[in-house]
């Protein structure tokens, strides 16, 4: 197969010889240059003058003293000029979006060299249509038919407003462009419709070869013309006869072969029949994942060892970074052309949180950052690499400066630990770019919005930045987009994700202009969009003879498990016999089965190092809690996900906007250990009378401060601090409860507190671990002799009472609150070894039951309260030996548990489901 720049280099090196030194090659983009080069330099028979390469955009650019403006900028720009021109109070953050649109419009204008005043008249100039001779009686009664809908017998408000802001495009069209003028400024289209209009341009080569364009803009086909006119320009078309005369494009690429006619002769050796013979498949998946891994099976011997000839076409580059994973190893040389998408970079994430840290991460009222917000920076990979020193709050009137001043500041810093990642490298270099482009149009004063409609022009950005990849483009099997095929022929081609949607690309028509006028006036339609893309891809085929397209056939996350139309047409037109295949998972659907994790000699280390006292010689403080038990108890895996990989359960609470249970009950333990040190002065030991709490009680100042300063500790309010609506309504619930509280220990007449958020422990050895056991008492307090092991609850839980020990170590209990038992019983275990001439009694204090008749929170069995826990200590210090030990034992593996609807809030589930 000759390719056609193949064609080209023979045409070239035959009619100009091998000095080119005088000649500009135009290409719509630059990448088909390259490969021209290579063809030039392997044709010639000796040395030759390479000629000059040029796009279309960097010819336009040549010719004029203007520069296109930045797209931020530019909308900018925009805003004011429809400030001035309508009067219209409209913000910049509001305005973006569809200034984007509008200025989207007027590039369009410009490049069909339309007359924006024509295309933007009022109702009031629709008798002008008479004059408009260069229209057509079809062009003016599309016109007519189109403002009718806007006559006074069907104004709506929909239209009203419409028809208001249609009144004023036109004035702001000019205002906007005399604007840019004035610094010597333009948007793509007005630039190249101003080269368009000269009549006469100092060209700097003897000839211009236009190669590979198809569907011209009028302003291309006037420069094309005015070079032509001077006798300086060839063009070397790339199409087919079945494709002229049968598909979309055809009536366009006819309307520029009547403009430029000796071109078709001139291109008649390159021109090639689509008919001749080549080997078509089609195939559907149910996944897009699937078919960037039947891409490796693709890839066989003989497409790998035609390297260049082979091509892999994204319809949807979302595909890239899967593709990649999926090469074989006998893939050497790879040449990918699409680029790595900068917002899937750790950068993009790195900004994106620094980002929102300063901004919805920062409390005004207690002058820090946000728990959530400072979690998640702190867990990103790089957050390492910054100096602690940099993560400060940035405030000032000019907060958009200072803010994207340290952002770029921190790129700074982050750029020498790149080493020689160079993937890493680029990104941060691309970031630093974007955010230096934003912090110049900051400081002229273009850009002046709030830090949210910043934070969505710098996703804008990220979203539309790529991260090229280096690399010998002319070599390899090439991994391409749509786009990036243009002037490029392949022998074996792969198409993958060829949807509706995707080919042709999201063609939509969103626009100020409607339909009916942009048809009328020659603008861009979506028939147009649709040609282009039926151009890009039977161009694609032209001269593959391997050819294979693969598309999603799941009507799922939002697929529509269509086929490009495209492939219907040629189901439909196609002289070649096509062949259908499916793929489907090499495997079937396997039910949810989480599997056991074996105790492997490193899972060991990792289990010894957190709980063993020999990795922590003369601790004072418990290794392992009843937090850890019983979380083994609910789920062997769970615990260890969350121990022994050390995966911690992301806090998602902002901590001053909002209190769940856990801080609840925080603020309230907080405040009754408040409330009893001031009784005692912070002494053990300490007889509390009915009639001191019978004086806290009438006093309500006292239970109160308490309870702000324990909201204060435990939030960590600032200075001045107000509580906000949601947190004056858990502040009264406490202040209840705490009331609640003092009146049940006033009823006793008389009780001694022994500690408060006491700490006990006790060694504790198994043959498989030595550790020490223990935890925090909440309250530990004697009452006629016997001491009570108290554990407040501020939920509403109804206890269900167990009937034995062996009841607190079944993990079918845990429904039943038996990690409740196990947590008491082990505390009051500890205290009795010290206190072994007293009762001890386990208890639970649930607040909410406090108003029942004859409450006692006295742990029972059964119906029998626990007053002491002697004749049970034996029994509970073995069953609780036995299951620490199996914890530590390394031929017992951890078993995910068997109650599956423990698993729908598991934090772990995702990883038990892979």
């Amino acid at each position: 197969m000759k390719t056609f720049l193949e064609y080209v280099a023979e045409d070239i090196l035959k009619k100009y010889g091998n000095d080119l030194s005088r000649i500009a090659v135009v290409f719509p983009n630059k990448r088909a240059s390259l490969f021209l080069n290579a063809h030039l330099a392997r044709l010639s028979e000796k040395p030759i003058w390479s000629p000059a390469y040029v796009t279309i955009s960097d010819l336009f650019r040549q010719y004029s003293d203007k520069k296109v403006a930045d797209p931020i900028k530019l909308i900018c720009d925009l805003h004011r000029s429809f400030i001035e021109q309508t009067g219209f109070d409209e913000t910049l953050d509001h305005f973006y979006s569809w200034g984007q649109l509008l200025l989207a419009d007027f590039d369009d204008i410009d490049k069909n060299m339309a007359d924006a005043n024509k295309v933007f008249a009022n109702l009031r100039d629709l008798h002008e249509l008479d004059d408009e001779s260069y229209l057509s009686d079809e062009q003016k009664e599309i016109i007519r038919k189109f403002f009718s809908n806007f006559s006074d017998d069907h104004n709506s408000q929909l239209k009203e407003r419409f028809l208001k802001l249609w009144s004023h495009i036109s004035d702001i069209y000019h205002a906007f462009n005399d604007r840019l003028t004035s610094q010597q400024l333009a948007y793509e289209g007005a630039l190249y419709r101003e080269v368009a209009v000269k009549e006469n341009i100092n060209l700097e080569y003897d000839q211009y070869l236009f190669v590979g364009f198809n569907l011209l803009q009028q302003v291309e086909q006037k420069l094309f013309t005015t070079i032509s006119k001077q006798g300086k320009a060839k063009f070397y078309w790339d199409f087919d006869a079945y494709y002229i005369k049968d598909h979309e494009a055809g009536h366009y690429i006819n309307q520029y072969l009547k403009i430029f006619p000796n071109e078709l002769e001139n291109n008649s050796d390159i021109i090639q029949q689509f008919k001749q013979h080549k080997d078509i498949t089609f195939i559907s998946a149910p996944t897009e994942n699937i078919q960037t891994r039947y891409a490796s099976s693709w890839l066989n011997q003989a497409r790998i060892a035609d390297g260049r000839k082979t091509a892999i076409v994204l319809c949807d580059e979302k595909l890239l970074q899967s593709l990649l994973h999926c090469l074989p190893d006998e893939v050497d040389k790879v040449n990918i052309t699409t680029g790595f998408p900068l917002s899937q970079s750790p950068v993009s994430s790195l900004c994106a949180l620094l980002f929102d840290l300063q901004t919805v991460g920062y409390n005004h009222k207690t002058l820090k950052f946000r728990p959530r917000y400072l979690t998640l920076f702190k867990n990103h990979p790089y957050a390492d690499f910054i100096p602690e020193e940099k993560m400060k709050r940035i405030d000032g009137e000019q907060f958009n400066h200072e803010l994207l001043e340290w952002m770029i500041d921190i790129l700074r810093d982050l750029a020498p630990h790149a080493g020689e990642d160079e993937m890493m490298q680029e990104a941060i270099f691309r970031m630093y770019t974007l955010l230096n482009r934003l912090l110049a149009l900051v400081d002229s004063g273009d850009l002046v919005v709030d830090h949210s409609t910043l934070r969505r022009l710098l996703t804008q950005l990220i979203q539309s930045t790529s991260i090229p990849f280096h690399g010998e483009p002319a070599e390899g099997i090439q991994l391409m987009g749509v786009l990036e095929t243009r002037n490029l022929d392949f022998s074996h081609i792969l198409l993958l994700s060829c949807n509706e949607g995707n080919m042709p690309k999201g063609v939509g028509d969103t626009s100020f202009i409607p339909y009916s006028l942009r048809k009328a006036y020659g603008l861009t339609t979506i028939d147009h969009k649709v040609a282009i893309f039926s151009y890009y891809f039977h161009r694609l085929l032209q001269r593959a003879d391997d050819i294979t397209i693969c598309y999603n056939n799941a009507t799922t996350d939002g697929h529509t498990g269509e086929m490009s139309r495209f492939m219907l047409q040629l189901m439909a037109e196609c002289p070649h016999p096509i062949r259908f295949q499916t793929l489907q998972a090499g495997q079937s659907f396997t039910p949810f089965a989480p599997q056991a994790i074996s105790k492997t000699p490193q899972v060991m280390e990792k289990l010894n190092e957190l709980f063993s006292i020999e990795k922590h010689p003369g601790t004072q403080k418990p290794l392992l809690t009843p937090t850890a038990i019983n979380r083994y108890l609910r789920c062997q895996l769970q615990f260890y996900y969350n121990y022994i990989c050390q995966l911690r359960e992301l806090d998602e609470l902002d901590d001053e906007e909002n209190i769940d249970n856990r801080l609840f009950g925080d603020i309230f333990h907080e405040a009754a250990q408040i409330i009893y040190e001031r009784i005692t002065g912070k002494k053990n030991n300490q007889v509390i009378t009915a009639d001191v709490l019978s004086q806290i009680l009438k006093s309500k100042i006292g239970i109160e401060t308490a309870v702000d300063e324990a909201f204060n500790k435990v939030l960590q309010l600032s200075k001045g601090y107000e509580l906000n609506g949601l947190q004056l309504i858990n502040r009264e619930v406490i202040i209840h409860y705490l009331r609640t509280l003092l009146e049940i220990d006033r009823r006793k007449k008389e009780f001694t507190i022994l500690g408060l958020e006491t700490d006990v422990w006790t060694p504790l050895t198994t043959p498989h671990i030595s550790t020490i056991i223990g935890g925090r008492i909440d309250r530990l307090d004697m009452i006629d002799g016997q001491i009570r092991v108290v554990d407040y609850k501020t939920g509403s839980h109804n206890l269900n009472q167990l009937p034995d020990v062996d009841a607190i170590f079944s993990d079918a209990n845990i429904a039943k609150h038996s990690d409740y038992y196990l947590q008491t019983f082990l505390y009051a275990s500890i205290v009795s070894q010290s206190n072994p001439t007293h009762q001890v009694a386990p208890a639970l204090l649930f607040i909410q039951r406090t108003g029942e008749k004859d409450y006692n929170p006295i742990l029972k069995f059964g119906k029998e309260p626990i007053n002491d826990l002697a004749p049970y200590k034996a029994d509970f210090d073995k069953r609780l030996s036995e299951t620490v030990d199996e914890i530590f034992n390394p031929a017992i593996s951890f078993n995910p548990t068997t109650e599956q609807e423990r698993c729908a809030y598991c934090p772990y589930k995702k990883l038990c489901s892979v």
